[in-house]
């Protein structure tokens, strides 16, 4: 055989200088991998939580679909609203007096217009307790006479 052709003889057998290496870092690096996605799992979840939360918080609300109570229409000519609910974001001004079986005679102004306005709030919505400042949330509805109606209201 010549000195340039490679020998099949098992006296210098080549070893690799990292066969007694222990191999950690592959199960380091899946473990790492997998902590990753989890914690990437939970983070979605929380978010898609809460997205959900506040998409069905929206949703339920009942008055979103109603335009905000028009103050300068109304002072104009009532007649033209007549019928019409709408929503109203309803700061509390004074109580002028509460009748049994009629209801509650209130003022209030609204968020987007300082002049006040006078709501009747009926018998059935009588467990609420008004105080001067107060924010409500609203369905207005301009009846007969003109006079202002809430047909539902809750606290901000």
């Amino acid at each position: 055989m010549s000195a340039n052709q490679p020998t099949e003889s098992s006296e210098n057998p080549i070893i690799s200088p990292f066969s007694d290496a222990e191999s950690n870092a592959f199960p380091k690096r899946r473990k790492n991998r997998i902590a990753l996605w989890a914690s990437l799992a939970a983070v979605l979840a929380v978010i898609a939580i809460l997205g959900g939360f506040l998409l069905a918080r929206y949703l339920s609300d009942p008055l979103r679909t109603l335009e905000p109570f028009p103050v300068s229409k109304y002072m104009e000519s009532y007649k033209a609203l007549a019928g019409s609910k709408f929503r109203g974001n309803l700061r509390v001004e004074n109580d002028l007096g509460w009748k049994e079986g009629v209801g509650r005679l209130m003022v209030f102004s609204l968020r987007d217009d300082s002049r006040p306005v006078v709501v009747m709030i009926p018998p059935s919505l009588a467990e609420i307790y008004f105080t001067k400042g107060q924010t409500y949330a609203g369905e207005l509805e301009v009846k007969e006479g003109g006079l202002i109606y809430a047909n539902s209201i809750r606290k901000n």
